[in-house]
């Protein structure tokens, strides 16, 4: 049961990102907006999850369709990577490293802000 649901979620979160890159199809100024969009909302949405299962300590289907299958199929660590080498390669250099900060950065003080500070 917890496969099927893994694999659900992740086909759900596949089918979104795949959405919001249709919504974003240009960059902006080279920058990949719709990755970084959905990597940070994939970011608030797993915070706000694991914050939900540790407070309430359920990990079952329904939390692992949505925290590890959704989430997992909505954000995109090899469409990021790809990404910033094709800035690198194509003089972008400093968009590159622009993107791999914000991502980093943003990404990652959404999940420690919405876990809190402890």
């Amino acid at each position: 049961m917890n496969f099927l649901a893994v694999f659900i979620g992740g086909g759900l979160g596949s089918v979104l990102r795949y959405a919001i890159s249709s919504l974003f199809p240009h960059q902006i100024s080279n920058f990949p907006l719709a990755t970084f969009i959905t990597n940070l909302a994939a970011s608030i949405l797993l915070g706000l999850l694991i914050k939900y299962g540790i407070n309430t300590k359920t990990e079952g289907p329904l939390f692992l369709l949505a925290a590890t299958g959704f989430c997992g199929g909505f954000s995109t660590f090899s469409t990021f990577s790809l990404e910033n080498i094709k800035l690198i390669q194509d003089g972008f250099i400093g968009i590159a490293i622009l993107n791999a900060v914000l991502s980093i950065v943003v990404c990652g003080a959404a999940i420690y802000f919405i876990l809190g500070k402890s």
